[in-house]
């Protein structure tokens, strides 16, 4: 089974547009978690434009007191200031992402052959404090020098970037750009290297995802379920994705 980590950064987002603490972000968790969610992923940039440091700290507190088999995930570029929190909070996972703190979203794989003593060093930190790794790439940059870069960082997870997948949906080239992740995601499983995935999944792409890529282990939904609740409520988007994952 391939388990749903909800991303609330659109909560904090919409908490913050205001000023104010509506909705409020430990609330929102909290259902999340009743709903059925087995793990929560948070990206606290350093502009705090949505997921602030505190929120960081306080949800990390809820989860591991109420929910502690609730698997929390941190995001973000590993720099000293990143690398101090994911060391004080000790989530399960952290999600290694090559964006510098200006873009909108998280929207480049790492270029693993340029980057690799970096992500060999954060890996190798990350084992230390028994936290999984995970960083993400983009299917396309997948070749024998990406995998050999992959093999020498070892990172516990790759989380496949899923917007040309996503893009590519219900179009004439869905089984094309299909068969490029499915390529991808064997080639690094063939390495011993876990399968997370994320970005633009929604209700209708996730389905055939999953069934493409059985392997997944997590997939990290935040925009789209947000939108999605809008009209169907969270309870029942959330329950849902649950039943997609179930298949």
């Amino acid at each position: 089974m391939t388990f749903l980590s909800v991303n609330v950064n659109k909560i904090a987002t919409l908490r913050n547009a205001r000023g104010t603490d509506k909705p409020n972000l430990l609330n929102v968790t909290q259902d999340i978690v009743t709903f059925g969610a087995k793990g929560i992923t948070v990206h606290p940039r350093p502009d705090e434009r949505h997921i602030t440091q505190q929120d960081a700290y306080e949800l990390a507190s809820w989860l591991q007191k109420n929910s502690p088999t609730v698997e929390y995930n941190m995001e973000g570029y590993p720099d000293e200031r990143f690398l101090k929190m994911v060391y004080e909070i000790r989530p399960h996972q952290c999600t290694l992402v090559p964006d510098p703190p200006e873009v909108i979203t998280s929207n480049a794989g790492w270029n693993v052959v340029n980057t690799k003593q970096q992500l060999i060093t954060v890996c190798e930190q990350l084992k230390a404090w028994k936290v999984r790794s995970s960083i993400f790439v983009n299917p396309y940059d997948v070749n024998l020098n990406f995998l050999e870069a992959l093999q020498e960082i070892q990172p516990d997870r790759v989380e496949l970037y899923t917007e040309m997948y996503a893009k590519a949906f219900s179009t004439q080239n869905q089984k094309k750009v299909t068969e490029v992740y499915k390529n991808a995601a064997q080639k690094i499983l063939e390495l011993g290297v876990e399968l997370n995935a994320g970005h633009d999944l929604d209700q209708q792409n996730l389905k055939d995802l999953i069934e493409n890529i059985p392997q997944l282990k997590e997939v990290s939904i935040g925009h789209a379920l947000i939108c999605e609740a809008l009209y169907e409520g969270l309870e029942a988007t959330i329950k849902n994705y649950l039943r997609i994952l179930c298949r």
